[in-house]
């Protein structure tokens, strides 16, 4: 009731700040100025406004509705958390669509005033609200934070102290990536990077502002001369300051980002992408002095070198042991008592940490038992989560912050017998992860192309789901990366990058039957050369996630030879690289755990 309570007198607050700003709704999204996933608490204005604190979606705030859309992997945690709330849930039919906008359209009135903050959102985003809008002479207004008026007692922006990767850990030093990016600037004087993980990457630093991202807020201004760095100062040591200056970046006030591009010379062109440069920063300068750009480090960051590789190796083998030390732990505790699916979570963190140079989570771990499988990204709280019992099936996806690499994976866990339905569903996604993993493909090949092979064995049948197979994985750094995945939509980066070797993504198909369970199976994937022929080169993919698939489940009938095979030789591997790290007791259960098929 007082979370009803507090969502009302919020939203009261804001529509009076509305009427004052002669604003007829405004957009409340999940984003910061830097246009993360992943947000500091300063940022997170939409959970605050709406009560939903899911990763994904947008609040639109009008005089008399207040709506929240979001998509099906949040539909039931939604539900739950906007009960008997004066929020009303709106069902995205395709994760991140604009349907508010669209919404916004069909409601207001002619002339009317939509409001967004500027800080925030990108000008891509800007001039996609205006000409949705001015289909119907309806204006934006983007400087106002009207959120920041009203909410008192907000969270300060974190001021955590950075550290420093060397060449050993990144394989590349920072004066030779900037290098390489001051390479790409061409008909400017400077190139503007918003976005944390692309700094992170950039200048071999990490941070600890950001839940699950270990990144620092700021901004980099890349000179063909010198390098500008816009962050609190205290969060950088003399030494680190003094490295740094002798690779050329200089340390500026994280403030003074907007007031340092005005004070530019006119003559000094500045590369930006419109995609995570907010529209407050882009009208800091004249728009001629503005060349619009693609993400020059992206591309350069997502494929992984030798270095990354070795290390990140070193971090699956990690995250392995800490995974078998949990699961023989459930099976005995689950002999005498019941685990709640919090208790799990943190007792999976725990021998995470165990493992030595853990940085934290890269997510919150979704620990699913039987109906809450079904709940795509469902987080247990420790006063409402269920109670795991030695019956039904287990999901549990989860990953870790290593200085060796970033981790995630997904094991569906039969803990009594399951049923029939559930071991020919589980079979099906069995099969389509298979059917990804041993892909083959020519060069050019891009992810809308192999997204239908983690489906095609569950839409023979009739089934699906709702999110994209696949994503991108950081360094040391965002769980989920930018470009490349898997997803069944043409149009967007994630379906239209070609994969190259050296790229690290995740194989996750599933399903989820509501109310009941939810199956997904994912590992990481490493794009490495298969073969180069007179037909050009062929790539394909090497599991780097080592943890036994769940042969319990599987339906031995189902799968044919070659995917019999598959699961035998990636269970070896999982055998052979994790035993010289395990005592006799621990090698006996992952050895039944991986027999053969």
């Amino acid at each position: 009731m007082s979370q009803t309570i507090n969502l009302k007198e919020r939203l009261e607050a804001l529509r009076r700040e509305m009427g004052e700003s002669h604003l007829d709704a405004f957009i409340i999204p999940s984003q910061d100025p830097h246009q993360s996933e992943y947000v500091a608490d300063h940022w997170k204005s939409r959970a605050w406004i709406s009560g939903f604190t899911g990763s994904a979606g947008v609040a639109a705030i009008t005089a008399d509705h207040a709506g929240l859309w979001t998509d099906s992997r949040y539909f039931i945690q939604a539900e739950q958390e906007l009960k008997d709330s004066p929020v009303v849930l709106h069902r995205l039919k395709v994760p991140h669509a604009p349907e508010h906008i669209d919404w916004l359209l069909d409601t207001l009135p002619p002339g009317s005033t939509v409001g967004c903050d500027g800080n925030i959102f990108s000008l891509a985003q800007v001039n996609y609200l205006h000409r949705k809008l001015e289909k119907k002479n309806i204006k934006v207004a983007y400087k106002e934070d009207l959120i920041g008026r009203i909410w008192k007692g907000r969270p300060s922006l974190p001021r955590n102290a950075v550290f420093e990767l060397d060449e050993e850990q990144a394989g590349q030093s920072r004066a030779e990536k900037i290098g390489l990016i001051q390479r790409q600037i061409k008909g400017a004087e400077y190139y503007l990077v918003a976005t944390l993980d692309d700094i992170a990457w950039a200048l071999n630093i990490r941070g600890a502002d950001v839940e699950y991202n270990p990144v620092c807020i700021s901004y980099l201004l890349v000179g063909v001369k010198i390098v500008h760095w816009f962050v609190h100062k205290e969060k950088v040591s003399a030494e680190l300051r003094q490295r740094l200056k002798e690779d050329g970046v200089q340390l500026q006030p994280y403030e003074e980002m907007e007031n340092f591009l005005k004070e530019l010379d006119q003559d000094s062109p500045v590369l930006y992408d419109p995609g995570s440069t907010s529209i407050n920063l882009f009208e800091a300068l004249e728009e001629e002095q503005w060349k619009s750009s693609s993400n020059l480090i992206r591309p350069m960051k997502a494929i992984k070198n030798e270095t990354e590789v070795k290390h990140i190796r070193q971090a699956m083998r990690k995250d392995g042991v800490a995974l078998l030390k949990l699961y023989r732990w459930l099976e005995a505790e689950l002999q005498s008592r019941t685990v709640s699916e919090y208790e799990l979570a943190q007792q999976l963190a725990d021998f995470r940490k165990a493992q030595g140079n853990y940085f934290g989570e890269s997510f919150a771990a979704i620990v699913g038992y039987a109906a809450n499988g079904a709940i795509v990204h469902y987080k247990p709280e420790p006063d409402t989560c269920a109670d795991i019992r030695p019956e039904g099936i287990l999901l549990l996806d989860s990953g870790g912050q290593y200085l060796e690499g970033t981790t995630d994976i997904t094991r569906t866990t039969a803990l009594g017998d399951p049923t029939q339905e559930q071991r020919r569903n589980y079979t099906l996604v069995l099969k389509g992860h298979i059917a990804l993993s041993r892909a083959v493909f020519p060069e050019g090949t891009v992810g809308v192309q192999l997204d239908i092979l983690a489906r095609m064995h569950l839409w023979r049948e009739g089934l699906n789901y709702g999110h994209g197979t696949g994503h991108g994985v950081g360094f040391f750094l965002n769980v989920h990366e930018a470009p490349q995945g898997f997803t069944p939509n043409p149009r967007g980066e994630r379906g239209e990058t070609a994969f190259q070797p050296g790229m690290l993504t995740s194989n996750e198909p599933g399903y989820y039957k509501s109310g009941e369970y939810g199956i997904r199976i994912e590992n990481l994937e490493l794009c490495v050369e298969q073969s180069s022929t007179d037909s050009g080169r062929f790539f394909a993919f090497e599991p780097l996630t080592l943890f036994p698939i769940d042969l319990k489940l599987a339906e031995s009938e189902l799968l044919t030879q070659e995917e019999k095979g598959w699961l035998n030789d990636y269970h070896r591997k999982v055998l052979n690289e994790l035993t010289p790290l395990l005592n006799d007791e621990e090698h006996d259960w992952l050895a039944e755990k991986c027999r053969s098929i």
